[in-house]
């Protein structure tokens, strides 16, 4: 079994056919699926799917992109949002200079905000970032000196040397299609070294569909594709790596398992 940790059930290229998604990813070997939200008013559809199938959970957050239009959330909506027992991360959230769509002071309050939330729930955070290397590992820094909090660092990009000062902190890497491209050379060789317990694999449907699908919208049934790549370019058996990123993902996403 494979879990695809990241996608986007609620947006436009799945939403359409979402029963026929689900069901070519179960077929395709995926057990579970978390729904991710990238603004408030996203919260309550990610619940409402999450109630109505076993395998999906579910995620309440903001993405960088919606930074100013909740700039003045606080931690309580977060924290009332997470009690739901189907929610089981934060996020996601983080810091996004390459389109710069939000203030980048606010883009790092709010992230901030996410990881107060995260702390005070036990739940992991789900943290993109991107262009913002140093910022992000700063902020992740000063927070766990503050108290350490379970994270993940999504559709991981970055640099190695990012990857491993991560990875340092604790965090737990999760890798998308973007790793089967023929021009993430640097990325695959990162991908080779990621530690064993701590590696997962997503799609973020419908965005970054995996060789052989380029070109198509992404649905979770492509987290098999990934995570064969990745296999392969670990050495390991498919099932092995299924074994170890569901066993990973549950071990993380601990309110799930329960």
């Amino acid at each position: 079994m494979l879990i695809d940790s990241h996608c986007h059930l609620e947006y436009e290229g799945l939403i359409e056919d979402r029963e026929g998604v689900l069901a070519r990813a179960r077929a395709a070997g995926i057990g579970g699926f978390l729904n991710i939200s990238t603004r408030q008013r996203e919260w309550q559809a990610v619940v409402e799917t999450a109630e109505r199938e076993p395998d999906v959970w579910a995620c309440v957050g903001i993405h960088p992109h919606e930074a100013d239009a909740h700039a003045d959330l606080g931690e309580a909506a977060l924290l009332e949002a997470a009690q739901h027992p189907k929610v089981i991360g934060i996020g996601e959230t983080g810091l996004d200079y390459y389109y710069d769509k939000s203030d980048r002071q606010v883009q790092q309050d709010l992230f901030r905000t996410h990881i107060r939330v995260a702390r005070q729930t036990g739940l992991p955070i789900i943290i993109h970032t991107r262009d913002a290397e140093e910022d992000t590992a700063r902020i992740i820094a000063d927070e766990m000196e503050q108290g350490a909090f379970p994270a993940l660092i999504h559709c991981f990009t970055a640099s190695a040397e990012f990857g491993r000062r991560m990875l340092e902190q604790g965090l737990t890497i999760s890798l998308s299609g973007i790793v089967t491209f023929k021009n993430a050379k640097d990325l695959q060789a990162f991908a080779a070294q990621v530690p064993e317990d701590r590696i997962l694999v997503e799609t973020d449907a419908p965005f970054l569909a995996p060789v052989p699908h380029r070109g198509r919208t992404c649905e979770p049934a492509f987290t098999a594709d990934t995570a064969g790549f990745v296999a392969r370019l670990r050495g390991v058996e498919p099932a092995a790596l299924a074994e170890a990123t569901t066993r990973n993902f549950f071990k993380l996403f601990s309110k799930a398992a329960a």
